[in-house]
């Protein structure tokens, strides 16, 4: 199965064939739990039929904005297509895509509804992951009013945000918490994390953001290490750490802190599972999360 589906009943099926290889996608016939069946193997369902139907075959399996398929709806009569789901998350675009096919594309989210970007529209177009996603919200109300600046820093560098300020870094699926010793250098910290990647078995690629903590913010090694890279490192505060569950013990308590390498990793993932719990190469302690 591909990662689009589209979806119809029987009469709609020649619709439904022409969107499908138009999208280069799949297409199924609808039958009662369907949504449910296809919904966690594919990123996009295209239902040609009624809008209720849709709303009442997905409310079920709703989990999170971020990981939700995107959904829109053909109307019957082959006029509209309206995103119902996952707006910002690729429903959008799919709509104006399938203005190719001479549908007219129902937008509703209030930044494209009124000509305006988006943070997540703005991730998409430039290759970006959004680390600090519970920020959107803020950040998209104050595109809509007009008072959100954009900046871009080149780095190597530190950002000091608040909580409405949206963090986008190159895309990836892995987060990478660090802690080390007072002192460390760039070697040391450059061969934990080659080893630590290597035995995880995932390349410096795939890895979104690295972090620890602030008050690890003046290690030397650890900065210079992580710009040799390059990648993207991120000093969380101790109540951002502290919010977070780590799977092992720490003896970061001495400093205040539930954990650093665990809870770094965890608090900067998409999904917050670790895949690597904390391990000590020398001086530097290293845990991953996807």
């Amino acid at each position: 199965m591909t990662r689009t589906v589209v979806v119809a009943p029987g009469r709609f099926l020649p619709d439904a064939r022409r969107i499908a290889e138009f999208l280069d996608g799949d297409v199924m016939e609808y039958r009662a739990g369907i949504f449910a069946d296809i919904y966690p193997e594919v990123s996009r369902i295209v239902a040609v039929m009624s809008m209720g139907i849709v709303v009442r075959g997905v409310a079920p399996l709703l989990k999170d904005k971020w990981t939700d398929p995107a959904v829109v709806v053909v109307t019957p009569d082959f006029s509209y297509v309206v995103p119902v789901l996952g707006g910002h998350h690729g429903a959008n675009e799919l709509a104006k895509e399938l203005a190719g096919l001479g549908l007219v594309p129902v937008i509703s989210t209030a930044t494209e509804a009124t000509g305006r970007d988006s943070v997540e529209g703005i991730a998409t177009r430039t290759g970006s992951d959004i680390v600090n996603r519970d920020s959107t919200r803020a950040v998209n109300a104050g595109i809509l009013d007009g008072t959100t600046k954009v900046y871009a820093v080149p780095g190597p560098g530190i950002v000091l945000t608040g909580p409405d300020v949206s963090i986008l870094v190159r895309r990836g699926e892995y987060a990478v918490g660090i802690g080390c010793r007072k002192g460390v250098t760039h070697g040391e910290v450059a061969r934990a994390l080659e080893e630590a990647l290597a035995e995880a078995g995932i390349t410096g690629d795939e890895v979104m953001i690295y972090a620890t903590t602030a008050k690890k913010c003046g290690e030397a090694g650890l900065c210079d290490a992580i710009a040799g890279i390059p990648a993207n490192l991120i000093f969380l505060d101790d109540d951002t750490i502290n919010a977070q569950v780590p799977e092992t013990p720490s003896r970061a308590k001495k400093i205040g802190l539930v954990g650093v390498a665990e809870p770094c990793a965890l608090a900067v993932s998409k999904h917050r599972e670790l895949i690597m719990r904390k391990k000590v190469f020398s001086k530097v302690t290293i845990a991953i999360a996807r």
